[in-house]
């Protein structure tokens, strides 16, 4: 009996069979396993080159080092030794000093009156010190202490008191005199802003105005404008506490209106 070999189909033939096998991809399922092969070869063999390439590298350094220590020692042996130079001779001891003395030659003078001041001393050796005080004067030291300057201190705002600060004639004066000093702002009047705007002053104990500074404001130049007629206020009656004038915070609204 001979046997029989069956021909066993590949993966690639049973899914392109009755298909068109001239197809692109037939042909690189067909060659898929040989080029794995051959990227796996390019791989290891380029793996193992950078791997062996620092062991190679190594080992050529280490053969050039080896004979450069060689030819080095070579040509220490065939330099001659100097013979080192014999020690310097010791200085020699320095010479003894010898002292020598200068011989002055005496000088002749002619003789002449000497006055002799014996008598004098000893009359101011009668009179004795009596004009050198005994005891050393004493100085006293007497130390400055700095002047201190104190500030005036600012009075006391108060804001509620017992008297209120009044404007002259009263609160019928004070609109009568807003509305007659107030100008109605340009840009105010364009954009058609209305409103009141809050300004707080202190009314000082002479009754003039201070301070003033806008608490809420509507702008289009009503803030400044209020401001501007505050300042201009005439003097008003103080406000007063235990019958004494004192300093007093005054919240005043003043109402912009277009008519």
């Amino acid at each position: 009996m001979t046997a029989k070999h069956e021909h066993v189909e590949s993966l690639e033939e049973m899914v392109f069979k009755n298909r068109n096998k001239t197809y692109g991809a037939y042909m690189l399922r067909k060659k898929y396993k040989k080029y794995i092969i051959i990227s796996a070869i390019i791989a290891f063999l380029v793996m193992g080159g950078i791997v062996a390439y620092p062991i190679i590298t190594a080992v050529v350094n280490q053969g050039r080092i080896m004979k450069e220590e060689m030819s080095v020692g070579a040509e220490m042996l065939d330099i001659p030794q100097e013979e080192a130079p014999p020690p310097p001779p010791p200085p020699p001891p320095p010479e003894a000093l010898q002292e020598k003395v200068k011989f002055t030659a005496p000088v002749v003078v002619e003789d002449t009156a000497v006055e002799s001041d014996f008598g004098k001393q000893d009359l101011l050796a009668d009179k004795g010190n009596t004009e050198v005080p005994s005891e050393e004067p004493e100085i006293a030291i007497v130390e400055e202490k700095p002047q201190v300057i104190e500030q005036p201190k600012e009075a006391e705002i108060f804001t509620v008191v017992e008297e209120n600060p009044q404007f002259p004639g009263g609160d019928v004066e004070l609109y009568k005199f807003l509305s007659e000093t107030i100008k109605y702002p340009e840009e105010a009047k364009e954009l058609g802003i209305q409103g009141r705007v809050f300004v707080n002053f202190v009314v000082e104990t002479n009754g003039s105005v201070t301070n003033v500074k806008v608490l809420r404001g509507i702008g289009g130049g009503c803030d400044e404008e209020a401001v501007r007629v505050v300042k201009s206020m005439p003097r008003w009656t103080p406000g007063k506490q235990r019958g004494i004038p004192v300093r007093v915070s005054y919240n005043l609204p003043i109402k912009f209106t277009l008519q």
